[in-house]
């Protein structure tokens, strides 16, 4: 996560404003990537930014799973946030007929950054999110982060609400947040479906609601997709290990469609490798890293 200003918290963090006509994107035609802020997530493609004359960035359309919409806290417009850490981006209107889309989000300069790209046609594959829970979250972030086209792992929470979203309460096992580790990686490099296999072969996911000593429904087996041929690969692939009975009892794993990654605490950032020698990292995480290094050795970064 980067590190925000004070007036990028503002924004950010507390649903701010920028003045209009001040961003630095109000007038920029560049071919590129938006991404977020915050987390680095891309948004929207330079194809997708049109002139609304209106003063902040617009885009008539968002790249397949960036941006989440909730009803503002004025109960009249409605709010986008980014998918991968729910920074606030702006707003997003229809019935405008200001492109044949008919849509606008509107977007503040300084909730994005900017990545210039010769080919546009490569924008919108340049990297792509996975979000996977299975078990402790120290675990497969470690796991994930030591492979080739994997580009970030964040640890944190999702199936539960915002207001629950800590360490303390999801640990009740009562929020129904599962413990995930938020994954932007590379297409070009390593596919969904080889995160898959490392997926599949870091946990036991015959085990409901639990992770050898880890129990409780944080710790489940689970894949939030974000797009459909995710859906339909992660399905595939369980109908044909149920079929060659891979496992002597049945798959568990869950299936849901993505809405949103709520950050771990910080403390918990590449917490095997700063707290490597503590008897739970030694016992249970060392292990699980191992035996991905041996089973994926030709992957390892």
């Amino acid at each position: 996560m980067r590190k925000l200003t004070e007036f990028e918290r503002y924004v950010i963090e507390q649903k701010g404003t920028e003045r209009p006509f001040s961003g630095e994107y109000h007038i920029h035609d560049a071919k590129g990537v938006y991404h977020c802020k915050r987390c680095d997530q891309p948004l929207y493609l330079s194809e997708h930014k049109f002139n609304a004359h209106c003063g902040w960035p617009a885009f008539d359309d968002e790249i397949a799973g960036a941006v989440n919409r909730y009803p503002d806290a004025d109960g009249q417009r409605t709010e986008i946030v980014c998918s991968g850490c729910d920074a606030h981006l702006g707003h997003v209107f229809t019935g405008e007929r200001l492109t044949e889309k008919n849509l606008r989000h509107c977007v503040n300069s300084v909730s994005m950054t900017f990545k210039a790209i010769d080919n546009i046609d490569d924008a919108a594959t340049s990297t792509q999110m996975a979000t996977f829970g299975a078990g402790c979250f120290w675990c497969i972030e470690a796991i994930f982060g030591q492979l080739k086209g994997v580009v970030n792992v964040q640890s944190g929470y999702s199936g539960g609400s915002e207001a629950d979203a800590n360490y303390k309460a999801v640990c009740r096992g009562d929020t129904g947040h599962a413990e995930v580790v938020h994954i932007e990686f590379d297409p070009k490099v390593i596919g969904f479906d080889e995160l898959l296999a490392v997926f599949w072969q870091s946990h036991d996911p015959t085990t409901l609601n639990r992770q050898g000593n880890d129990v409780g429904p944080q710790y489940r087996s689970v894949v939030f997709i974000h797009n459909s041929s995710q859906s339909d690969l992660v399905n595939q692939q369980i109908e044909e290990m149920t079929r060659a009975r891979v496992w002597a009892d049945p798959i568990v794993t869950q299936v849901v469609a993505f809405e949103r990654f709520y950050p771990a605490e910080s403390y918990h950032d590449d917490y095997f490798a700063q707290n490597g020698e503590q008897p739970y990292c030694q016992m249970v995480v060392k292990p699980k890293v191992d035996k991905v290094k041996k089973l994926f050795a030709e992957k390892l970064k």
